[in-house]
């Protein structure tokens, strides 16, 4: 007997849905063959669907299956197939009804035991059943909070093997997940767990260059002696960050689902993504990898921050593959098999110091570093990817005045508060456009048309261009800064004022 169940696969971030055959055949020599393309995990639910059966109280004849995953050219991977395997064997041996599996997708891992336990990525393999026009999915409890944020579909929260099988008999039937409201998270949820402003001492004019920073969504280098706060800045930069929209929280989570890194208390995603991996990671770790490629921190930050502490000591191979994902906001991984494209939206967010001693500029330790030792270690970062950084930061020692000064600087909410008006100008400006949310986003022909400046502006960046000899990818990056200075201020037009801050963010190279 044949019976048809359906699943779904995973391709990057993307669902696909999967036709499960399962063939039963009461003569011949036992067997259980999985054919398809299946992974050595997909191989071994032979096992875990055997016992899972026998250890719910239900019958397993010893004779010939065959279970084949269609499309058989997509690889399967992963535990996500013990579900549907086994409700295909249990409907191939008359122990479910076949009529009760349609318009249904299953989807879990089974223990031995029988109980339907969790698996990666089961928000976009839900999401993908309902565009394909599903009713109801059949998820293990404790992913069903996840699978709920997608719309009209109706989610079975599942246990046990042995629950789900009374619930398709009608005996006892497994209630829907009761869905939450959807809705942008509030002022709590963004500060949740970092560093507010107002307990930074000092740095104002860093303060300043990281709110231009997220109100643009600019990159930036922040380059001090140890110990001044760069490390702390960084992480509080996602407290002045803007509140993710319904859409930008579903694509983070859509992110974290498939690489398996969801919060177990929350179904959505509301605050920014903050990476800040180790100095030791491997190039496949940072933009993405593997035979089957999964993602990597640059598009676990998407919609956030990348901060990169201790920039220079990161391999400089590893440094260059950043450069095609800050300028395309995508990274592509391609494989012999496969070639898988990942959104990469990010602000990076950088610090250094500014020589191997750390101390070059320091008015209180003197540098022991000769001008060679300098130049080799600022030579580290390349001169195509300095100059994709809109901001670089001097962060020099606070005083000691300052911080023993009882008084606290500005939250984080009233910078947010600017950032959010700066951004809300943006989102007016290029509502015509899909792919443009935020000003360091623009192209040339947006450039040309939003970057409008007077005439003392345009005096002034034409004559650093002849004095500092930019390249044209650099002309852009400054104007695009002077763009964001400006909607700080609400200026309609890019003024001098605005211009003359956004050049003296340029980066550059120190002592050489």
């Amino acid at each position: 007997m044949l019976a048809i169940v359906f699943s779904c696969a995973l391709i990057g971030l993307e669902g696909e849905i999967i036709e499960v055959q399962v063939d039963f055949t009461s003569t011949g020599l036992s067997n259980f063959a999985v054919v398809g393309l299946p992974d050595t995990a997909v191989q071994e639910s032979r096992e875990r669907v055997r016992a899972a059966i026998k250890n719910s109280g239900m019958h397993f004849p010893n004779k010939r299956y065959v279970v084949n995953l269609a499309p058989a050219d997509i690889r399967k991977e992963g535990p996500a197939y013990d579900l549907p395997i086994a409700i295909g064997a249990l409907a191939a041996t008359d122990q479910v009804p076949l009529d009760t599996l349609r318009d249904s997708i299953f989807i879990g891992e089974l223990s031995l035991d029988g109980r339907v336990t969790h698996v990666r990525g089961v928000l976009p393999m839900v999401y993908k059943a309902w565009v394909e026009g599903f009713e109801k999915a059949y998820v293990p409890a404790e992913d069903a909070p996840q699978a709920s944020v997608v719309p009209e579909i109706e989610i079975i929260p599942v246990e046990t093997l042995g629950e789900l099988v009374e619930h398709l008999y009608d005996l006892r039937p497994i209630p829907p997940f009761q869905r939450s409201e959807l809705k942008p998270g509030t002022d709590e949820d963004t500060m949740r767990g970092l560093v507010d402003f107002q307990d930074v001492k000092g740095q104002e004019h860093v303060k300043r260059a990281l709110e231009i920073a997220a109100a643009g969504s600019h990159n930036a280098l922040m380059v001090g002696p140890p110990g001044v706060g760069k490390t702390l800045l960084a992480r509080a930069l996602p407290g002045v960050l803007p509140k993710m929209d319904i859409d930008e929280a579903l694509e983070v989570t859509r992110i974290y689902s498939v690489a398996d890194l969801m919060p177990t208390d929350i179904p959505l995603i509301y605050t920014r993504p903050f990476r800040a991996p180790h100095h030791t990671i491997s190039e496949a770790g940072l933009i993405g990898g593997g035979s089957y490629p999964r993602p990597g921190e640059v598009s676990l930050a998407h919609r956030g921050v990348l901060f990169l502490d201790e920039f220079t000591e990161f391999g400089s191979r590893t440094l260059e593959v950043l450069r095609q994902p800050i300028e395309d906001k995508f990274v592509t991984i391609s494989r012999a098999k496969i070639s898988l494209t990942f959104p990469a939206n990010i602000m990076l967010i950088a610090a250094m110091n500014p020589c191997p001693c750390g101390y070059l500029g320091d008015p209180v330790h003197e540098c022991t570093c000769s001008t060679n030792m300098i130049r080799n270690y600022q030579q580290k970062i390349s001169g195509p990817l300095l100059d994709r950084i809109d901001i670089y930061i001097d962060v020099p020692r606070v005083d000691y005045e300052k911080l023993t000064d009882e008084r606290r600087g500005e939250p984080s909410g009233d910078v947010r508060a600017r950032v959010e008006a700066a951004r809300d100008i943006q989102r007016q400006r290029f509502s015509e456009s899909s792919h443009l949310h935020a000003n360091t986003d623009m192209g040339p022909s947006q450039i040309r048309d939003f970057c409008k400046m007077t005439r003392e502006a345009e005096q002034l960046i034409n004559a650093t261009l002849r004095q500092m000899q930019l390249s044209a990818r650099a002309y852009h990056r400054i104007l695009k800064l002077a763009r964001t200075i400006a909607d700080l201020a609400e200026h309609e037009i890019i003024q001098i004022n605005d211009m003359a801050e956004a050049i003296q963010y340029r980066p550059r190279r120190l002592g050489v």
